[in-house]
């Protein structure tokens, strides 16, 4: 059985209330809004009837205060008013209110109107419930077809080991620092952390396209070689955009696309395949190129023993507006001891 406030300072509307709803529905009548925010920290209703004219907190105050805290913004609230002006009315559903009953009501049209609305709520909960669930469903979709296809390359590069997995993890301490710090804030306030992330696997899916030969070569590149190895970042953008044509997929795989041809990039300018400057690059690239950069610093190649912690830290800072974004290495530099952290493991 569902659970209905209703609140009014005058016992008569409490009562006619009671009388009309308590057969339906589990009925609390309280005669002040005080009184029912002492009663919310131990009962969670379905519906509130809230009455809008009331001596200590008016019900467009009340409702103000409802909507400001998470626990009980979504539950619908319907106003008991003896003004039915159309300011009154447009101001309450402009702050959220699911509708009005006039006073002195009738039971059939408060059992009407309570029924209907329980109706739609229901039906809008079931259907956010199923969205939810396949949202849920496609993400882990999209992370496992990231997953394997990150893996398809980090397995024919045997120099990098494990590479993938650090950098998912250095962009969730940069993202998360930088939501903390309000870096970009508005860039990043709307972004889904958890899917640009994973999004982030594919940086170095153009590397598909690199031989084997030149993947694993023990030593330096020579400059042909580098040349070669440098059309990763173009040629991983265009397999993505290949999967975008076929799938229909916008946000997921569109991010992806903007870390595997921006990665490489340099806030001076002089980076590939484009040698986009500053603001220029896309964010997801800027951010890339310093987990990037960090990781192969910190690990051994053949060519080259790994740099400490303490030595890659200072190599990023001082390359500070030249490789990389001002901005995000002041971020950088306040995290970097969580970075050490993945590093070691």
């Amino acid at each position: 059985m569902k659970t209905i406030f209703a609140v009014d300072d005058n016992h008569v509307n409490l009562l006619t209330a009671e009388n009309a709803l308590s057969e339906h529905y589990n009925v609390f009548t309280l005669s002040s809004a005080s009184l029912m925010f002492e009663l919310l920290d131990n009962v969670t209703p379905d519906l509130i009837l809230l009455d809008i004219l009331m001596p200590d907190i008016g019900g467009f105050d009340a409702l103000k205060q409802l909507k400001a805290d998470k626990r009980y913004a979504d539950i619908p609230v319907i106003f008991l008013t003896s003004k039915s002006d159309v300011g009154t009315e447009a101001q309450g559903f402009e702050m959220g209110v699911a509708d009005f009953i006039s006073k002195p009501f009738s039971k059939p049209v408060l059992l009407n109107r309570i029924k209907t609305l329980l109706d739609i709520e229901d039906v809008i909960k079931e259907r956010t419930k199923m969205l939810q669930f396949r949202t849920e469903r496609l993400q882990r979709l999209q992370n496992s077809m990231a997953s394997v296809l990150a893996n398809m390359v980090e397995n024919r590069d045997k120099l990098t080991g494990r590479h993938i997995e650090r950098t998912t993890k250095y962009i969730k301490i940069l993202l998360n620092a930088m939501l903390e710090h309000k870096i970009y804030f508005d860039e990043i306030c709307e972004w889904n952390l958890e899917l640009i992330a994973s999004s982030s696997r594919l940086h170095d899916i153009g590397k598909i396209v690199i031989t084997d030969l030149l993947l694993n070569k023990s030593g330096r590149l020579t400059a042909d070689e580098f040349e070669a190895m440098k059309s990763h970042a173009s040629e991983g953008e265009k397999i993505i955009d290949s999967i975008i044509v076929d799938s229909g997929d916008g946000y997921f795989l569109q991010n992806a696309k903007l870390f595997a041809g921006s990665h490489h990039e340099r806030w001076d300018g002089s980076g590939y395949p484009r040698g986009l400057k500053g603001e220029d690059i896309p964010l997801q690239g800027r951010i890339m190129a310093i987990a990037d950069v960090y990781d192969a610093l910190v690990s051994e190649r053949s060519y080259k023993k790994a740099f400490s912690h303490g030595e890659a830290v200072k190599i990023i800072k001082d390359n500070s507006g030249s490789h990389f974004d001002p901005e995000l290495i002041k971020i950088f530099m306040i995290c970097e001891k969580d970075f050490s952290k993945v590093a070691a493991e």
